[in-house]
This record gives structure tokens, sequence and C-alpha cells, in this order.
């Protein structure tokens, strides 16, 4: 079971630069790679070290994983290098996570990872080494066209897909990256570490965010924006105040628990308002979106984004990274680009991705996404800003 990575020439002509985070996934990588003959240098970035992080279940990029990453490169005997992507990280991924949050939203920090250090700096690093390619440990696919380009697909294994995370990859980056795990089930990648003889084997999953060491993001978020925390008012979807709050950057869109008022009804964080740092509460219902607004498109589909007609086209979107797609309209209305969700989603919240594919089904074609910018509700409008009792209908949030 030895990946075919399309590249001309002889398999030991090709250098391949593997992105070894430390864990399972890429480690098979490796290995995968190495057995199969070609040239393998394997690579990790190091991309913060912030004292519990680099012993924690579940992180990533820090101290034991580095360690990791050496240990399986000596086992598999290919070079390895450790590069100090640390202020890179911070600037790209970290700083505008916390910049997101600030501004009442809630961003996918995996998704700016992969679109600027893995793809971008770290890809140049490897053509700079001389490589055909760079190898990572995601669960997606990507295949041939025959047009000289390659499309990006969901994988064998639904429950890991990582399709979500990897809309944002450019076309010129998705001709260079292989993904050799495509194929794989979980079980399969595991049992293949241990053919291998890899210590990482058993090694548990890496979590989303990475360098959130306690899971707490708030914290994470003070200590860079320090003072940023202001307080507000917490104000009901009719209109009315129920109590205060420590700081928007505690609540996301969608929470129930935690928010700190007491009512005879169940309340969700429906609305976070920067301007104001009002936090506004409602039902369940006030949360239901089909309207999405995006911005910052990437389109890997054929043609251009720029060809989607005002009347829509029929995509398959997904809000979520664990959700299933579900039928939308995708449609390009006064220089906007529109996703109209066909079954209707809570909890959508500006900042998170919305992902294209042209099917729901297991090795679905992404066609692109973008970041959501705003979203249509029934209940919120823009009197919860500027504090008048709210109307009926449907206005951005």
């Amino acid at each position: 079971m030895f990946p075919e990575l399309d590249l001309p020439g002889r398999r030991e002509e090709n250098r391949v630069v593997v992105a070894m985070s430390g864990g399972v996934d890429s480690s098979v990588v490796a290995g995968l790679l190495k057995r199969a003959g070609y040239d393998v240098v394997g690579v990790t970035l190091q991309l913060y070290d912030h004292g519990e992080a680099t012993h924690r279940k579940g992180a990533c990029c820090a101290g034991q994983d580095i360690l990791d990453a050496r240990r399986v490169a000596e086992t598999l005997g290919i070079p390895h290098y450790v590069l100090d992507y640390e202020e890179r990280f911070r600037a790209a991924v970290i700083d505008s996570f916390a910049e997101s949050y600030l501004h009442g939203e809630t961003p996918v920090p995996c998704v700016s990872c992969n679109q600027t250090v893995k793809f971008s700096d770290l890809l140049d690093t490897a053509r700079s080494l001389g490589a055909a390619a760079l190898a990572t440990g995601h669960y997606v696919d990507s295949r041939a066209l025959g047009t000289g380009h390659r499309a990006l697909y969901r994988p064998v294994d639904e429950d890991r897909d990582q399709s979500y995370f990897l809309y944002a990859t450019t076309q010129e980056q998705l001709d260079f990256v292989r993904f050799p795990l495509g194929s794989l089930t979980k079980a399969e990648t595991r049992d293949l570490a241990r053919a291998f003889g890899l210590a990482v084997a058993e090694k548990h999953d890496s979590q989303d965010i990475c360098f959130v060491p306690s899971g707490r993001y708030a914290d994470v978020i003070e200590r860079l924006k320090p003072g940023a925390a202001e307080p507000g008012e917490i104000v009901h979807v009719d209109g009315r105040v129920l109590g205060r709050h420590a700081g928007i950057i505690r609540f996301t869109v969608g929470q129930r628990r935690g928010i700190g008022v007491a009512a005879g009804e169940p309340l969700y964080v429906v609305h976070l308002d920067s301007e104001t740092r009002r936090v506004v509460v409602g039902p369940r219902e006030a949360l239901m979106t089909r309207e999405l607004h995006l911005r910052q498109v990437n389109w890997i589909g054929d043609g251009t984004i720029e060809a989607i007609p005002a009347t829509g086209v029929e995509v398959w979107a997904k809000v979520r990274s664990t959700r299933p797609p579900q039928p939308a309209l995708l449609a390009r209305r006064d220089g906007d680009i529109v996703v109209e969700l066909a079954d209707g989603e809570h909890g959508v919240a500006p900042g998170q991705a919305c992902v294209f594919y042209d099917s729901a089904d297991r090795g679905a074609r992404v066609l692109g996404g973008g970041t959501i910018a705003r979203v249509a509700r029934s209940s919120v409008t823009a009197g919860v800003a500027s504090g008048d009792r709210l109307s009926t209908g449907t206005a951005a949030a």
C-alpha cells in the first residue's frame, strides 16, 4: 500500500518534504513515502512553546512533539529539521485569532494556520530544499484533473474529514501538496504505525486549537490583549436588560451554560456586539439562520468565483467541521458572496468558515469557502445595538 504522488520520473529522484507534527498521522506519511522509495525529508515547525502546553496530551508543534518527530525520523532513517516559526505563527494565527474574538467573532485558527504558516511558509521552505512536493498527514484527498492542476476531495474516513480546514488552499499550493492518508481510515493509519515500529502509534490525537493549553480562550486573549475585556450589558432579544458581563470574549454564539443571568426560559447567546459590548441572548429559535454573507472567499472549483451568477448555483455547504454538508445556494449579489442554506442552521457565528462541496457524498470535491462576515437571523436586528426594543423580521447580525 504505497502512495503514488503523480510526480514525474522515478520515485528515488523525487524529494518529498513531509510536515511532521510529531503525531501518528504525519509520522505514517513519512513512513509510507520512505518505504515507497521517495527521497524523504522530515520538517517540524516549532509554532509555540508556553509551559504546560509542551506536556499536555493533545498539544502539537511544541516541546514533546518535536522530540517525538525526531525519534520517528531516526526510526525511519530520514533527515529531520526543526524550524522556528514562533514569530510567524503568532503574527499570522494567534494575533488574528485574538483580534477576531475581541470583535465578537468565533474564528477558526486552524484555517489560517494551514493557509499561511503551513501551506505558504513551509511550502516555500520545501521548494528551497529542492522538493518536488510537500506531504502532510491531513485526512483529505487530492487528484490530478488532467488539466495540469489538482482538485481537493473529502477522504474515505468521514469521521476524520479535515477538508473544512483546508478550503483556503490556493490552486498553486494544491498542485504542490500531497495527502497520502486520503484513502485510509484512522484505524488503518495506526496499524501502519505499529507495523513501522513507530513509538507514536498509540499517541493521542492533537486538538483543534493547539495554542490554548487550558482550553479557556478568554485566558489566552486576556494575556495577549491586557485590558481588552471590557464589561457590558446582557440584553434579551426583546430589549430587556438582564444583567452585566465581564467581557464579550467570555461568550460564544450558541452558548447556553454560564451566561450568568436567571430567566424563566433557557437562554442562548444569539449575538455579540463588540461596539456596544452587549451580549444578546434569547430562545433557541433566535439562533436559526438561512443566509450567510462571506468575506475572503477562496474558489478552487472550475471557473472563477466572479462567474457565480446572482441567481446562484447549487452547492453543498458546511458551517462546522463536525456537521455534514447540507444543500445550499451560492450566489454573488452586489459584490457579496451569499450562501442560502436550504435547511438552515442554529448558532452560526461571524468568524466561522463556510465550505462548499459539489455533493454530500464521501469523496466529494471541495469547491472553496470563505469566512462568515455576517448572518441573517429571524430575531436580531440593529435595535439590539442601540438598546431599542426589537422588532419582528430578519436582519444581519
